[in-house]
Formats: structure tokens, C-alpha cells, sequence
């Protein structure tokens, strides 16, 4: 027989990601009873999420799946799919492309955004489904959940932590986890 379920989702297939006090560009990620520190927009977090303002969209974004630098990132298992990150992978960014908001492969001249960094930031580079099942133009794109930058300094709209929070984070994510930004 199997056992009925309440619909209320695993404490484990939500993170909550609260703006910390004093500093919009500041975040704390909870998550599984821990807390993590985190980078947000430069923005701060907003309802009203446009292309290029630099904010955290206030939702509940879904993780799909994501990126990895294997040549230079290691990570423990993970239930979440996950693809090596190639030279040629890019992020279309043009809002006004076919392609807006979804990955594209060099060369490419629409705006973009390359996956394989040497900054280090999308080392691991987990996908929400911000304006991508439904797309909107101008609605924002490449809303990531990513490796954060020394000193945590503010994101263009992402998610940032740092690499070996996403490592302790990364255990518990699988398709379909939640992000909640509140």
C-alpha cells in the first residue's frame, strides 16, 4: 500500500534566499536547518523584474538543471542534472532574439553571455526557470545560481555563493527544487 502524501514539500526541495538586514546586495540561504551567505542583484530584490536592472526577482524559481567547470570544479553527488561546460557554450541575453533566455552555441552574434568564465563565477552554474518556460520579453534573463565573487560583491541579478557552500547546497538540490526569494 502506498503512503499518502499531504502535498507539503521535503524541507530539503526548498531554499529560501531572504535579503540580509542592512545590505540588499547581501542575502542569507537557508536551507536543510543550515544557513549560507550569499550575493544577490546589485539591485536588491524586486517584484517587477526588467532586463539589465541589476535586481533579484522576488519568486519561487524552480532549479532545472545546470553547468560545470570540470576542469576545474569537483562536486559531490547530486541528484540535480548537470552538463560539463564547453568553450563554445553561451547564454543568449537579447531580448529582442528567438533565442533570448536560452542557452546558444558560439559563434553568435546576438548578445550573450559566455558559460565557460575565467573568472571563476560559473564554475557551477545552476539554472532556475526565471523567463524560461514562459518568456517575456525584456523579462530578464540568465538568472543563475552561481560562485560568488571575493568579497561577496553584488550580481547582476543572480544567486551567489561561495564554492564550498554550493558544494554543502548542491547535495540536496534535484530538479524541481525551489528557490524562494522573499
Amino acid at each position: 500500500m502506498r503512503k499518502k502524501t499531504s502535498g507539503v514539500r521535503s524541507k530539503k526541495s526548498l531554499i529560501i534566499v531572504r535579503t540580509a538586514p542592512r545590505n540588499r546586495t547581501r542575502a542569507l540561504v537557508r536551507y536543510d536547518h543550515r544557513t549560507e551567505q550569499a550575493a544577490i542583484g546589485r539591485g536588491g530584490v524586486t517584484a517587477f523584474k526588467r532586463e539589465g536592472d541589476g535586481a533579484t526577482p522576488r519568486a519561487a524559481m524552480r532549479l532545472i538543471g545546470g553547468y560545470v567547470r570540470r576542469d576545474r570544479v569537483s562536486l559531490p553527488p547530486t541528484r540535480l542534472p548537470l552538463r560539463t561546460t564547453r568553450p563554445n557554450m553561451l547564454w543568449c541575453d537579447a531580448p529582442r532574439h528567438a533565442s533570448y533566455n536560452r542557452p546558444v552555441r558560439a559563434p553568435f552574434v546576438a548578445g550573450h553571455e559566455r558559460m565557460m568564465r575565467e573568472d571563476g563565477l560559473y564554475d557551477v552554474c545552476l539554472v532556475m526557470d526565471w523567463n524560461i518556460s514562459t518568456r517575456r520579453r525584456n523579462g530578464g534573463s540568465a538568472i543563475f545560481f552561481h560562485v560568488v565573487r571575493p568579497g561577496y560583491q553584488p550580481t547582476e541579478g543572480c544567486i551567489a555563493v561561495s564554492l564550498p557552500a554550493m558544494r554543502r547546497l548542491i547535495r540536496q538540490m534535484r530538479r524541481g527544487t525551489i528557490v524562494k526569494v522573499v
